[in-house]
């Protein structure tokens, strides 16, 4: 069954969503998503989005603090060009409804690490609810959106493909996608596919992500062929929360932003003899911090203490984390919350250029899942809204211009083939081999690695893949299926370019390679696949 539209979206958050609502006003657009059309990492994003506002605040100081964060290898057009376009995608959001917290006549803006000014517009603290709620109104008030909820893509069409011989420049012309329900895959085809897939958390043991975070659009870039870049910097949130029923929830960077203290179990507070800025340092440092205290004093989680601040304050900053944590019979405004570092937002990804466009032609990747130059080895708090919202509406204009100028002739796209697969009834073997890889992931791949860790994570990877490879062409597609066929991707992917960095920066630190080295790493680590 085949599906045609001028524009093919993959991905429900705000970049996808921003992205369908404008190439709405010049075509057809298909968006399809894993779960409910709400359900993303925009949706449990509780900071907030940030940009210059303020009088005290300019472009110079958030591009400055950006590059601080990225640990020198920012790509500084980008950077410039993120910033000085973030009041503009504020206006938008505005406009599309989103209502951001206001104080007075003007808008409530709060500080969260590695910011020297007050520039995050926030929802209280439940900012990308907020941001999704508006964006999902809009999209499904559009008669040029079709939505397909509980869709996941399998894998991208392109030229080369369906030709079967190498075509340079190679062009996307669409995706097979598994109906859940169904169980059908169906084929989309579409002048513009445009991923906004999301990160990839779920290749760790703990993540803050939501279970749509399997690094979809990463694994199936790479399968097509597309660069890939700078995987080794996951970065890890340093706060959340540490108790057996919370699944890892997330603890936001602006309750240290509203001047939340890290203890250990003792009461100490620790953060000043790791960086000058304390509680409020990059996420990177904080993160190694708190892992080294646990490591150091054999705890299984540090303390993150707000009980100076008056218990409104608290309530009313934080009504939904502090709610949340009366769930659990811990009290925010009483006693300090244990709080451990999760799997939290991917800096690498599927390269892209100014306007989101792949070196696949007609392929853009927009959000978590592209690899932009922005957050080079660590993100800063709050900018992964902004360059989502920033890029799908460059992507946007560009997409439209190629529309205009373009001639577009689809090859005969053949419908998906099962072949002889059959139904499996062994999905303990899916399991087994998903729970490894989120294991040696965590263990060896972590916030800290070493060389003898990293062989490690890659020779179970590659006896991983070798099962799936065969258990992935003889039973019949699943959803869980596709999910760990990609995560051993990314797994390797991630590995792969752990091993090829030998030093230290940012998020990637090497016991090895313990310095950071700006003689021969100051550059991304880009990989492609080889056929």
């Amino acid at each position: 069954m085949k599906e045609e539209s001028d524009f093919l979206v993959i991905g429900s958050g705000i970049a996808g969503l921003s992205f369908a609502i404008q190439a709405a006003k010049h075509g057809r657009v298909a968006l399809v998503t894993k779960q409910e059309i709400k359900e993303s990492a925009t949706n449990y994003a509780q900071g907030g989005i940030a940009s210059v506002f303020s009088e005290d605040d300019t472009f110079d100081s958030h591009i400055q603090d950006t590059h601080v964060a990225g640990a020198g290898i920012c790509h500084e057009d980008v950077v410039k060009m993120v910033v000085e376009e973030g009041p503009g995608v504020i206006k938008n959001l505005i406009k599309w409804g989103v209502e951001f917290t206001t104080s007075g006549d003007s808008y409530h803006l709060t500080r969260e690490g590695g910011h020297s000014q007050r520039r995050i517009f926030h929802a209280d603290d439940l900012t990308g609810r907020a941001i999704e709620r508006a964006l999902v109104t809009a999209a499904k008030e559009n008669p040029n959106i079709r939505i397909y909820e509980h869709h996941v893509a399998v894998d991208l069409i392109t030229e080369a493909k369906v030709a079967k011989k190498d075509i340079s420049p190679n062009r996307c012309l669409g995706a097979h996608v598994l109906d859940k329900q169904s169980g059908r895959v169906r084929t989309f085809i579409a002048k513009i596919t445009f991923m906004a897939t999301g990160g990839a958390g779920k290749v760790y043991l703990y993540t803050s992500n939501p279970d749509v975070a399997s690094g979809d659009g990463v694994a199936m870039a790479y399968r097509a062929g597309a660069s890939i870049a700078n995987m080794e910097f996951m970065q890890f949130h340093p706060t959340t929360l540490y108790h057996p029923q919370a699944k890892s929830f997330l603890i936001s960077e602006a309750v240290r932003g509203e001047g939340a203290i890290l203890r250990r179990r003792d009461g100490t507070a620790f953060m000043e003899k790791y960086h000058m800025l304390k509680d409020l340092a990059p996420r990177d440092i904080v993160a190694r911090a708190i892992d080294n205290e646990m490591k150091t004093h054999g705890d299984d989680c540090v303390y993150l203490d707000i009980t100076h601040k008056d218990p409104d304050f608290i309530k009313g900053r934080f009504p939904n984390i502090y709610e949340t944590c009366l769930k659990f019979n811990l009290d925010m405004t009483k006693e300090p919350l244990p709080v451990v570092p999760a799997a939290h937002y991917l800096c690498g990804g599927v390269v892209s250029d100014m306007n989101g466009e792949t070196d696949i032609k007609y392929l853009y990747a927009v959000g978590e899942v592209a690899f932009t130059g922005l957050h080079g080895a660590n993100r800063l708090a709050s900018n992964s809204l902004l360059e989502a919202a920033v890029f799908a509406g460059r992507a946007y204009r560009n997409a439209v211009e190629q529309l205009k100028n373009d001639k577009f002739e689809f090859p005969a796209i053949p419908e998906w083939d099962s072949g002889t697969a059959t139904n499996s009834d062994e999905m303990v073997v899916v399991s087994q081999n998903w729970d490894e890889i989120r294991r040696f992931m965590w263990n060896y791949v972590g916030i800290v690695r070493s060389n003898k860790r990293l062989a490690r994570a890659m020779s179970r990877v590659k006896l991983i893949q070798e099962e799936i490879i065969q258990y992935y062409w003889d039973f019949i597609i699943t959803s869980d299926l596709i999910e760990l066929r990609n995560i051993a991707t990314v797994a390797e992917l991630i590995i792969l370019c752990a091993q090829e960095r030998h030093e230290s920066r940012g998020l990637h630190y090497n016991m090895d390679y313990p310095e950071r080295n700006d003689v021969n790493w100051k550059k991304d680590t880009i990989i492609k696949k080889q056929f």
